[in-house]
This record gives C-alpha cells, structure tokens and sequence, in this order.
C-alpha cells in the first residue's frame, strides 16, 4: 500500500523547486558571516558558504551502506564535535564532477570510503531522507538527482568520520560537507559554588555551558542549567554585581565579533533579569571579541576554549 507521505512527495518537491526559482533571483554572493571552509578539504572553484554549523558536541546521521528494499543497512549515528558547511556553485558544473572533487580531496586527506552512490543504488528518496541536510535555503537537495559519499579515517587514534551531498535546484549545485570528529561531551557544568570560587580568587569564572547558534544571538534551551546556577550564586550573595563578558575566536572579522560577543552578552543578561529574577541593574555586559583567548586560535582545540561567556567581579 503506497503511504500518503509517498504520495506527496513530489508535490513537495515541486514547491521546493518553484521556491528555489525565486530564492535564486537573489543568491548571495559571498560566504555567511563567519563561515570558513574545514582544514584540509577546501571547496569547489567558485563556490560560496551558503549555511554553516559548527557545534562541540552533536549527533550527525550517516549512511556506511546503500539501503536495500527501503531499509537502512548500515545507519551510524556519531556524536562528538559536528561541521556542517553547505556550498552553491552557479550552473556548469555537475553533480558528479563537484562530487568527485570533493571525494579526492577527502581521499588526500585520509578518508576511506565507506559508500559512494548516486540516486538508485544509493536507496533513492528513502535513503536521502535519513541524512542530515541543511535546512533550505542553506541546502537544497532533489530527491531524484544527487550523489552521496561517506569516508571514515583515524588520526591520532581519534575516529573522523566525513560525508558529502550534492545535488541541483535550478540548474545551480549545492553540496554540504559534514565532518563527525568523535568524542565524549567534555563535562561544562559550573555551579554556583564554583562561580563564586572563580570570583572570590581570580575575580573571573569562564563558563561553556551557555549556547548561541552559528552567528545568533538568541540563548538556546540548552543553557538553561548554567543560567540556573548563576541565578542561584545571585540570590545567594545579594551584595554581588557582575559583568557578563562575550568572548569569540578569531573566525570572521574583527568588527562583526565584537559586535557578535557584545550582543551574545546583553541576550545572556536579558534572559536572566526575564526569566530567572535577576534585578537587572545587578547585571553589566561587554563583548571583547577576541581579544582575550585562553587558547590558541591555530587549532580547533583552542578556539572552542576560546568561545566562551565570562563573569567577572567589579
């Protein structure tokens, strides 16, 4: 029995087609703010960033096998520190030809090849469903037309997983790039006893438990446990003002990361003076950027320490 999700599909692909026509009128030209390409990869010639996403600790869906009769036959979920970047080149090129670049790239790199397929022997719609993708207008993937790659590699004993779409969408090639550097999530709970511990001897405590998407402001549900605690180190030492400070790496230009780490700042405050109490004439902010690393902004290891919020005491 045909399901009526099956029944609707190309329909929505239609409408995902028809919207493509008018978001195309108006493609960007440059790269997203803060995007960059990931080491040792690179990007197709003439292509630009068109949705970008780093995260310390993710989930990413992978396929090591073509599906057989519509099932998964060997679906990985890896967890660990998630990149995903998605590219458009204007028409020229195809599929195959913006793939194979990004295969052999991967193949220098290291990467083996778990799977490389193109629509039927990959598993056709049932198949492209069970990837992540880019939301749209970032990605655009037909479900009729694409090719997919997944390579696996060790490097330093740490396992790096890496995957490659491509697809069209009116005549223009998209392509996304996920690289899964596994790992355990690192423990970032503060509590308030240690907040007021960094205070009382350093006069600063640097906390990683508050999240913000790629180049967004709004504090995200996941925070919420270490903006708990500052509330709790607030209500408990009533005397006790703080500067709440935005810090960044040094991915993008100076101007915008100030500016990014100022406003990540003020969002940090205005979340806890509406939803957790805190009088606001308590809370002062700034963002300095990256202008005080804790870290080496040369290495992935360094910039993630980099990217933080600090309380400091006055």
């Amino acid at each position: 029995m045909t399901s009526p999700l099956s029944l609707f599909r190309p329909i929505l692909l239609l409408l995902a087609l028809s919207l493509g026509a008018v978001t195309n009128a108006t493609a960007q030209t440059r790269d997203v703010a803060g995007a960059r390409d990931y080491p040792g990869i690179g990007r197709f010639a003439g292509s630009v960033i068109t949705g970008y996403q780093v995260k310390d600790f993710d989930a990413a869906r992978m396929q090591g096998a073509a599906f057989k009769d519509g099932q998964p036959t060997d679906a990985r979920r890896l967890e660990g520190r998630i990149t995903r970047i998605a590219y458009r080149t204007n028409p020229g090129p195809s599929i195959l030809e913006v793939s194979r670049n990004f295969e052999t790239q991967l193949a220098k790199a290291g990467f083996e090849t778990l799977l490389a397929c193109d629509v039927d022997a990959c598993g056709g719609i049932p198949f492209l469903e069970a990837i992540d993708a880019l939301p749209i207008p970032q990605m655009w993937v037909d479900g009729f037309n694409y090719r997919y790659f997944a390579g696996r590699k060790l490097d330093a004993g740490r396992e790096i997983y890496a995957s490659v779409i491509v697809s069209e969408n009116n005549r223009d090639i998209y392509a996304q790039l996920v690289v899964a550097e596994l790992g355990a999530i690192q423990n970032k709970m503060v509590d308030a006893a240690v907040m007021a511990k960094g205070l009382r001897e350093t006069g600063r405590i640097a906390l990683y438990g508050i999240y913000f998407d790629t180049d967004k402001t709004e504090v995200k549900p996941e925070s919420r446990p270490t903006l708990e605690q500052i509330a709790k180190l607030l209500a408990a030492q009533v005397s006790l003002n703080v500067f709440i400070v935005g810090h960044t790496d040094n991915q993008g230009p100076y101007a915008y990361n100030l500016d990014l780490s100022r406003r990540r700042a003020e969002a940090i405050a205005a979340e806890l003076v509406k939803n957790y109490g805190v009088l606001a004439p308590r809370l002062r902010t700034a963002g300095v950027g990256l202008l005080a690393p804790v870290g080496s902004n040369a290495t992935d290891a360094g910039r993630a320490l980099n990217r933080r919020v600090e309380l400091v005491a006055p």
